[in-house]
């Protein structure tokens, strides 16, 4: 069985020949590139190899098709042309060293400085360093954090426009990008092929502060952000709408260019929960989110075949009768560590509704702290729980970080290579 006849088996509920993984197709079911430099020096046994950035802003590195092979990875992704720093790959790189001593190989306009007093990382919107910096590494860090660049409110004066800058409809070289990516899909046609859909993430508090562009303007403040639901709905709401009426402009163009080469859209990356709790209530996703991400849905499902992927982290068990009702078709990453999240009661309640993309290992204490031992059990439970019927694909909870023993990656591959 090909990569991609197991993909769509397992998205339509049908069981693969064994079950369908991705690592590195989108931001949040990535690999720090540490991480991914460790597995090319012991698979391969090359340690001069530099593995590439593809999301400096988390440090993901780049599952090339030799490492993708090796590990048994089914899906290849197509991100954003530009990062979450405003930078792209524009067909050059230049070398890099982090922290931790990792050579690798960044974007041609990632450019950074280092603060004096702290030692800390500090990046810029585009590269350009005649503006602030939008994003700060602390030293011997592993990646970076926003940093906020909040205007003075003026409650009486907000500006829709202020909070949309970023919403903008293709230009030529956005339609030339994709015109290539599907190209290079096209020549990998036996993976499972996921296309990260830009400005269709409602609300996402990575997105909210932008770090990517060099003068934000509106409303970029975390905490504001998160009052604003609340305090300034109707706000919220119109900048939805303008996000949407965009966004289903774009859709139209990204269907009409990557057609079947395309088999899941991610759709959303907004984080509705916590570890013990939702951001905001259901009712509130139902009023001011709902509508939108119908839209974005219904409209991806009448003019293509593929499936729609939101990605929120924490307990939101209560949310997912409504995700469902919103069109989702695919919920990551199955954070079963938060409350509520009980891997068998999910997979019976919703497993036959929705796909679970992750969830196989948690990545807040058993990847990192545990042994290979506790490692491997836990994969193979949750490959247990999670397979039978299909709609399940392996990942992690989350991103691998840097500081994961790399002898624990390893033990969750064997784990699910012996679950075959």
């Amino acid at each position: 069985m090909t990569s991609k006849e197991r993909l769509l088996l397992t998205l339509n509920h049908q069981e693969p020949d064994r079950v369908c993984v991705d690592f590195g197709a989108t931001s949040v079911t990535g690999i720090h590139v540490s991480i991914i430099s460790k597995l090319w020096q012991r698979t391969f046994g090359q340690h001069d190899y530099r593995v590439k950035i593809i999301e400096p802003y988390q440090m993901l590195g780049e599952i090339d098709p030799g490492l993708r092979d090796a590990l048994g990875i089914d899906v290849i992704g197509t991100p954003a042309r530009k990062s979450l720093l405003g930078t792209d790959e524009d067909g050059t790189w230049k070398p890099f060293r982090l922290f931790d001593g990792t050579e690798v190989m960044i974007h041609h306009n990632l450019n950074f400085t280092v603060d004096r007093e702290k030692g800390d990382l500090l990046a810029y919107p585009e590269g350009d360093m005649s503006v602030g910096p939008s994003a700060r590494m602390p030293k011997d860090g592993l990646f970076f954090d926003t940093i906020i660049r909040q205007d003075p409110i003026d409650e009486d004066n907000l500006n829709v426009a202020d909070n949309t800058e970023e919403f903008t409809l293709f230009t030529q070289e956005d339609i030339n990008y994709y015109r290539n990516r599907k190209k290079h899909i096209d020549r990998n046609p036996d993976y499972g092929s996921l296309l990260s859909v830009p400005g269709t993430a409602f609300g996402d508090i990575a997105l909210v502060p932008a770090p990517f562009l060099k003068h934000p303007k509106g409303i970029r403040d975390i905490q504001e952000w998160y009052m604003s639901p609340l305090m300034r709905r109707d706000y919220v709401y119109s900048i939805f709408e303008k996000q949407c009426e965009i966004a289903l402009q774009n859709l139209d163009t990204l269907i009409a260019i990557m057609g079947d080469s395309v088999h899941v859209a991610m759709v959303s990356g907004t984080d509705f929960g916590t570890q013990t709790g939702t951001l905001i209530s259901p009712d509130t996703y139902r009023d001011l989110y709902k509508p939108f991400y119908q839209e974005v849905n219904n409209r991806i499902h009448q003019k293509s075949n593929w499936k729609t992927f939101i990605h929120s982290c924490g307990a939101i068990r209560d949310l997912i009768p409504d995700f469902i009702e919103s069109g989702f078709d695919i919920l990551n990453p199955v954070q079963i560590s938060a409350k509520g999240m009980d891997a068998r009661e999910l997979k019976n309640e919703f497993g036959k509704e929705i796909v679970f993309w992750g969830g196989g290992v948690d990545t807040q204490k058993t990847l990192p702290y545990g042994t290979p031992d506790d490692v491997y059990r836990e994969v193979r439970e949750r490959i247990e729980i999670f397979s039978p019927g299909g709609g399940f694909v392996f990942n992690t909870i989350h991103n691998i970080q840097g500081n994961v023993p790399v002898e624990n990656v390893e033990a969750m591959f064997k784990a699910i290579r012996d679950s075959h």
